[in-house]
């Protein structure tokens, strides 16, 4: 029997997980899967390292498993597939403030001060925390760490944290955070390995998934992001509208008449590709439909991306390399040729042959600026550091 270290990334109603062994200091893929619709027809599937499909199971609608039913599931499951001991569970949570900018062990007076942020990240922050709740009374004693998404922006300076707001209002913590910073640290933690002149020169990342964001580097760390105080900045997303005008919100208030309610629902869940597209948050539909409103979508989004590579490389005076990375980032060949020729200006010659077979490098040879494709691993930043709190 070997320890282990289980990773959660949880949603209103789904967990995705990652068991990772720990062998010989070394963290290794046992397990990965998800539980989905845990409020209805829920259903469970599991693969090991290889992607050989591990476990399965699906509850009648009239029973579902609930987080809570989930999670003691999980456990169970895991104890039976590879008798590892689970030493510690790390959770990915969206939001952590201006107070934690690295990962830090889950108490109840911790969770108080991450709930205090629902409101900052509604999507994601109070069903992130969620299962903390629900393992620390079903496996009192057992470690828990958060690791957040904002963490790994705390390096830009405080002039790309500013909003031009009273002091009345900024000091309540009101300013740019960053999200997605995960992803950019895994992405910053092995770029040297591809190239390192990326590594430690000034390289914008770009996530892009049905959450999008970019990131500017320079050496290694976040001097500037797409996205701000909350989740619903910058670039257009799968269902979240991005960047625009807040004079749009007062006339929502002032002119529809809408709520709060509403406009959190119309900006986090009905905007984006959706809302534009009218079709679909999936950017391989979109791709692959003859619907105009759905190909001025992806027009939008490809601009808007060009728009924001314009922004950041002038926050890193120049630009060396691009990464793309993420779900659309890392399968999606025909939005990196469509970002290509918006970026010719910097420097930035695409290898059409590599970029169809997905790179790595997708630019070519004499490129003044090189491109990348590299596969994201948020998961594993998460074992990481918790292997580190742990001592290890």
């Amino acid at each position: 029997m070997s320890d282990a270290i289980l990773v959660l990334n949880a949603g209103s109603s789904s967990l995705k997980f990652t068991d990772f062994v720990i062998a010989d200091g070394k963290l290794e893929i046992k397990a990965a899967g998800k539980l989905e619709e845990l409020y209805g027809r829920a259903r469970f599937k599991a693969r090991d390292a290889t992607g050989a499909v591990v476990g399965e199971r699906e509850w009648p609608e009239d029973a579902p498993p609930r987080h809570d039913g989930a999670l003691a599931f999980l456990f169970d499951w895991l104890r039976d597939y590879s008798g590892d001991a689970v030493v510690a569970v790390g959770h990915r949570v969206v939001h952590g403030g201006e107070n934690f900018s690295t990962p830090v062990i889950l108490d109840e007076t911790v969770l108080k001060q991450l709930h205090a942020l629902d409101r900052l990240a509604p999507l994601h922050q109070p069903h992130n925390l969620l299962p903390v709740e629900i393992i620390a009374k079903q496996r009192q004693g057992l470690p828990q760490i958060a690791c957040f998404d904002t963490a790994f922006h705390q390096t830009a300076p405080k002039v790309a944290q500013a909003f031009a707001l009273p002091p009345t209002i900024t000091e309540r913590g009101v300013r740019r955070y960053g999200f997605h910073g995960l992803s950019y640290e895994y992405i910053a933690s092995v770029l040297g390995d591809y190239d390192q002149r990326a590594a430690a020169g000034r390289t914008i990342v770009l996530h892009l998934g049905n959450g999008a964001s970019m990131c500017a580097m320079r050496d290694g760390k976040s001097i500037a992001s797409t996205m701000g105080f909350t989740a619903l900045d910058g670039l257009p997303m799968g269902t979240r509208s991005g960047n625009f005008d807040p004079g749009v919100v007062l006339y929502l208030v002032q002119e529809l008449k809408m709520t709060g309610k509403e406009i959190e629902t119309l900006l986090y869940k009905e905007s984006g590709l959706l809302g534009v597209s009218g079709v679909s948050s999936d950017m391989r539909e979109l791709l692959a439909s003859d619907n105009p409103r759905a190909k001025f979508a992806v027009e939008l989004f490809v601009y808007r991306i060009a728009r924001e590579i314009g922004s950041l490389a002038a926050a890193l005076g120049g630009l060396d390399a691009v990464v793309f990375t993420a779900g659309i980032g890392e399968h999606a060949a025909a939005i990196r040729a469509a970002v290509a020729p918006h970026l010719a200006w910097l420097g930035f010659d695409l290898d059409p042959a590599a970029n169809d077979r997905n790179g790595p490098r997708i630019s070519r040879s004499d490129s003044r600026v090189a491109a990348w494709v590299i596969p994201t691993n948020e998961e594993l930043m998460i074992a990481k550091h918790c292997l580190t709190m742990l001592g290890r």
